[in-house]
């Protein structure tokens, strides 16, 4: 028997060679992976109206929603992603109470501070500010007056507005009264009344 002869008779009867992808799914799948497998086929998840799973979002997540939020997504998308990730937990009665009771705490600080800020604009809308400039006989200044000038201003009366809370169209070129937007937060704005005058060195110059 030739050398050939015996290296297939020793291969088992009616065994089929195993290919290579069975290989290496042999090879990679250990216990441990398929209880894990089993576990996540077998985890009772809540069933949103749609027929989907209902997650609490534990990060914000884009396209999908804020933190907090309860969202509805297919089950592969949150047994393979969402909840893997830690960005989501499952939406249990608890987990959306105390999600509800941060939300309220939450709004009520957001009250409080919008709050303090129209106390703010209220305040800005009763005052003005007077500031000096060199200017020539016609009023036109020699510099110009912007939003820093402005702020400063401000902080000498007590009153803290940034440079960029305050907003101009431009910057101020000439003397005379002028009314500017004051925006302390995207739904917080307000008016406040600027004097441009000719710097008083000028003023007794003149007279």
């Amino acid at each position: 028997m030739s050398e050939s002869d015996a290296a297939v008779s020793e291969a088992p009867t009616g065994a089929a060679p195993a290919t290579e992808a069975q290989a290496t799914s042999s090879a990679t799948s250990t216990p441990r992976t398929q209880r894990r497998t089993r576990q996540k086929a077998g985890l009772q998840l809540p069933r949103g109206p749609r027929g989907g799973v209902e997650l609490l979002l534990i990060q914000s997540v884009e396209h999908l929603g804020k933190q907090g939020d309860v969202v509805e997504v297919k089950r592969g998308f949150a047994l393979n992603y969402l909840l893997p990730q830690g960005l989501a937990t499952i939406a249990t009665d608890h987990h959306k109470r105390m999600v509800e009771k941060h939300r309220a705490k939450l709004e009520e600080i957001a009250r409080q501070r919008m709050a303090s800020l129209r106390a703010v604009l209220s305040e800005l809308a009763r005052t003005s500010v007077t500031i000096e400039a060199n200017a020539n006989d016609e009023g036109h200044l020699y510099g110009s007056v912007g939003s820093p000038e402005i702020s400063r201003s401000l902080k000498q009366q007590d009153l803290t507005v940034s440079p960029d809370q305050i907003i101009l169209q431009g910057p101020l070129k000439e003397v005379g009264l002028y009314t500017v937007k004051v925006r302390l937060a995207p739904d917080a704005e307000g008016d406040l009344k600027v004097w441009v005058v000719p710097s008083s060195s000028e003023a007794a110059a003149s007279s």
